[in-house]
């Protein structure tokens, strides 16, 4: 199974409320689709979220890394040699995760077709059902305990609170919806590299004090502070997640040595798709550090994906995968099936995907 062809096009959907973190305001998906193509009629699909304030990329450097980089380096190649081709991916440009795990996605898709079965059962098929959490945007208090009373009502037993904005206020926002939805539901806590490490310990040492029972606080500091990461870790009980600081497998491997958090967030967007993402689980496996299987604000094809590995994997014990459930509507027929808090596997090859609505990038 040879490639002979790899177009971009564009998804946008638009969101049922807007997504606000620390960091951004958004209130549709606008992602690149890529498609690939083989002599034997196969299609292969993937997805990148521009994601600019966490990874750099934006709909323009996507495309073009694809189709003036990536797409050139494949052309030809075979599908049976999927190392090389990931090579090639890792290689032939430095960053541009985002387009990277695009076309990384679409190429699993075509690996589980040319094998006829379901990414997650050739990756280690550990379970075929899962929950995700559900994020409540950072607004004030008040509309926070009615986003979350709302999600609880809706089966939702994890709810992923946005914070970092103000860390005095975000106590007040925990606080509230607590009061709402009483201590049944999971509260993770998210702040998107919003505080500083003293702040964050303060803040964190307050939520305990106040005993509002948060399961896990993700990313408190800037990303690139690792040492300030290892301040927080070192010094609050509540277990502490890296994301925005874990990027490449190398970076995994220095916070899992410098036991600098508890936990390590795995997005694809971030590994550059389903290749490194996989390097990462074996490491943590190692080091006996559990993962969440994250996304960014991203449509069903790269959730898909994203859902995949997390059902292949033990090692990955937290699931926040709500990107699909967040969109007003799904225009793609197949793939992983996103009930609500639910989240089940198809059982076609590949990702399954049956039907995507294709607009080509102009």
């Amino acid at each position: 199974m040879k490639i002979i062809d790899i177009q971009i096009g564009r998804l946008a959907i638009p969101l049922k409320k807007p997504f606000k973190t620390a960091l951004r305001t958004v209130n549709a998906i606008d992602d690149v689709i890529v498609k690939i193509t083989t002599d034997s009629g196969q299609v292969g699909y993937g997805e990148a979220a521009p994601t600019a304030v966490i990874t750099g990329d934006t709909t323009g450097s996507i495309s073009y890394a694809v189709e003036n980089v990536i797409a050139k380096q494949l052309i030809g190649m075979e599908l049976e040699n999927t190392e090389a081709i990931m090579e090639n991916v890792d290689r032939c440009m430095v960053k541009n995760t985002s387009a990277k795990a695009a076309v990384d996605i679409a190429i699993y898709d075509l690996v589980g077709q040319l094998y006829h079965t379901p990414l997650y059962q050739l990756w280690g098929g550990y379970r075929n059902q899962f929950h995700t959490d559900i994020t409540i945007s950072v607004n004030e208090p008040e509309q926070m305990a009615i986003d979350s009373l709302e999600a609880v009502h809706l089966g939702y037993q994890t709810l992923k609170v946005k914070v970092g904005k103000d860390s005095r206020k975000d106590i007040e926002r925990i606080k509230a919806i607590r009061k709402v939805i009483g201590y049944d539901a999971a509260i993770r806590i998210d702040a998107n590299q919003g505080w500083q490490p003293k702040e964050a310990v303060r803040a964190l040492r307050r939520v305990e004090d106040e005993g509002l029972a948060i399961e896990l606080v993700e990313q408190p500091v800037p990303a690139h502070d690792f040492e300030g990461l290892k301040h927080v870790t070192d010094n609050v009980s509540i277990p502490v997640m890296a994301d925005e600081s874990v990027f490449t497998p190398l970076d995994a491997l220095k916070i899992m040595q410098m036991r600098a958090a508890d936990l390590i967030n795995i997005k694809l967007m971030k590994t550059g798709g389903i290749h490194n993402a996989l390097k990462i689980c074996a490491m943590a496996e190692v080091y006996g550090i559990e993962c969440m299987m994250g996304c960014m604000l991203e449509g069903k094809i790269s959730v898909t994906a994203a859902a995949h590995l997390a059902a292949a994997k033990r090692v990955i014990t937290k699931i926040d995968l709500d990107g699909p459930s967040l969109c007003s509507e799904d225009p793609i027929v197949g793939g992983a099936i996103f009930d609500e808090h639910q989240i089940t596997m198809n059982q076609d090859a590949g990702f399954g995907f049956k039907a995507i609505p294709w607009n080509p990038q102009e």
